[in-house]
């Protein structure tokens, strides 16, 4: 081997030291400057090492003076060469669009690579022979395998699902046990999820592999709901399904890209078995969204005098009596139920609503709430109050319309056929001045409603019944 100058091997250890100093200041948030840095760094002495004729390939015993200086400047090539590769990874994950996902493969390849290199550069620059090394290494390597099997059986399953990408970080999925949640981190070995009681489930990862999982996110998290209900069969399946239907359209919590479904399971003499089906926007809306159907069901049904039928399980001497003979409610009665008249007498309610008038409205046409005489309150049916164009709050059974407001300018339109009650001018005008409780009270749910509908329109708001958990996923997302 000829005399080597000491300037250029210097010249490489310089190199070398500069570039991982330089590697280091930049810090974690540059990766691309990182890596053009390990790759200006390890082309200069790849260059110096080639002009020298110096292989880091090849093992050269130590002949001369010279031989610390090759030592460290061949370690110093083998380092950059393992973080120039390991920067190529990075850079090739980060735009793949997937960083928290393809973190365990991330990471097994830079476990790889780190090994790959250790073992060269112990074989090409210390001579040391290798084939009895990992040998060694392999029984170790069993007896451990033995001993952390169920570890190991985590790691290798958290592979299989990052590759397989079931789901991803952000992802709301459902097991087959019933457990779901948001995925908020995916480790080697086990997997978290953020429940919409804001607690952090783990869940090791060769669980995960075993279990059947639904990803409610794809295509988007828009997802079906379903709700059972039992009715007498007082009147034709056609009349109660299409009544039911009417109701769930009015549904403030529901997600009204996806029209409600009901479905008739089965009908016998004493009742209709139906299951209501319905979307939300986003699996924490589903409570809001069932009970809300449910009171808007219900009050539709009593409205048009469709009566529930008793559970299955319950046992029934089965008459012609046992049918009630139910009737649509009368303006009274869809008055005695609206909270807004809580503060009214009896007698009061009575005065209102003796002599009510009963109106029909067809699909899309709009009420004439400008200059009502008197009040109005629904008997079926569902409408739509908006205000230019955007949609304020959904109507039903015993709510009130009305123009109680001079600045008011809303509409309201019927989304279905529409039957209301047209309240007495005269009585609804002295209740109105001789109770503000009865007039503030409607004029409070109505600009409630506005207000509700005025945040959830603007950009970047959420929903109140999921703003805590959007915001806690939102932190548990930044760590």
């Amino acid at each position: 081997m000829p005399e080597l100058p000491i300037s250029p091997l210097m010249q490489i250890v310089l190199l070398g030291v500069a570039g991982i100093v330089i590697w280091h200041l930049q810090g974690r948030n540059r990766p691309n400057a990182r890596l053009i840095t390990q790759i200006a760094f390890f082309a200069a002495m790849t260059a110096i090492l080639i002009a020298q004729g110096i292989a880091p390939t090849r093992y050269e015993p130590l002949s001369n003076g010279n031989g610390t200086l090759l030592v460290a400047a061949k370690l110093l090539w083998w380092v950059h060469l393992a973080w120039a590769t390991i920067g190529f990874v990075r850079i090739y994950v980060v735009l793949d669009g997937r960083p928290r996902e393809a973190r365990l493969l991330q990471d097994l390849i830079v476990a790889t690579i780190y090994l790959g290199v250790t073992l060269s550069a112990l074989a090409y620059v210390f001579g040391i022979a290798i084939g009895t090394l990992v040998a060694t290494s392999g029984i170790i390597a069993i007896i451990l395998g033995l001993a952390l099997q169920s570890t190991l059986n985590d790691v290798f399953s958290g592979l299989a699902l990052t590759l397989g990408r079931p789901y991803g970080i952000g992802d709301w999925i459902l097991l087959a046990d019933g457990t779901e949640g948001r995925v908020v981190e995916n480790t080697w070995r086990s997997t978290h999820l953020l429940t919409a009681t804001n607690n952090i489930v783990v869940l090791p990862n060769s669980f995960l592999a075993k279990i059947g999982l639904t990803n409610v996110s794809r295509p988007d998290e828009a997802h079906q709901v379903a709700l059972q209900l039992r009715v007498t069969p007082s009147h034709s399946p056609q009349v109660v399904l299409e009544t039911i239907r009417q109701a769930m359209l009015a549904s403030n919590h529901s997600h009204h890209g996806h029209a409600p479904l009901v479905s008739l399971k089965g009908l016998d003499a004493l009742a209709m078995d139906i299951d209501l089906l319905f979307y939300v926007s986003h699996p924490a809306e589903r409570i809001g969204a069932r009970n809300e159907v449910a009171d808007l069901v219900y009050r539709q049904c009593r409205a048009s005098g469709i009566a529930l039928a008793p559970p299955k399980s319950a046992t029934i001497l089965w008459s012609e009596a046992a049918i009630p003979a139910a009737k649509p409610q009368s303006a009274q009665e869809l008055l005695r139920s609206n909270p807004a008249a809580d503060c009214l007498s009896d007698d009061q309610i009575t005065a209102m609503a003796q002599d009510a008038r009963l109106r029909h409205f067809p699909r899309d046409e709009l009420l004439p709430t400008g200059g009502v005489p008197g009040l109005m309150i629904i008997r079926s049916g569902a409408a739509v109050r908006s205000l230019a164009e955007t949609e304020i709050r959904r109507l039903s059974a015993g709510d009130i319309i009305g123009e109680l407001a001079a600045d008011d300018r809303s509409t309201v339109r019927a989304l279905t056929a529409l039957e209301v009650y047209e309240l007495d001018h005269h009585a609804c005008q002295a209740m109105l001045r001789d109770h503000p409780a009865f007039r503030t009270e409607i004029l409070d749910r109505q600009r409630s409603a506005a207000n509700a509908a005025n945040v959830a329109s603007a950009p970047g708001q959420t929903s109140a019944n999921t703003g805590i958990f959007r915001r806690t996923l939102h932190d548990m997302l930044r760590r």
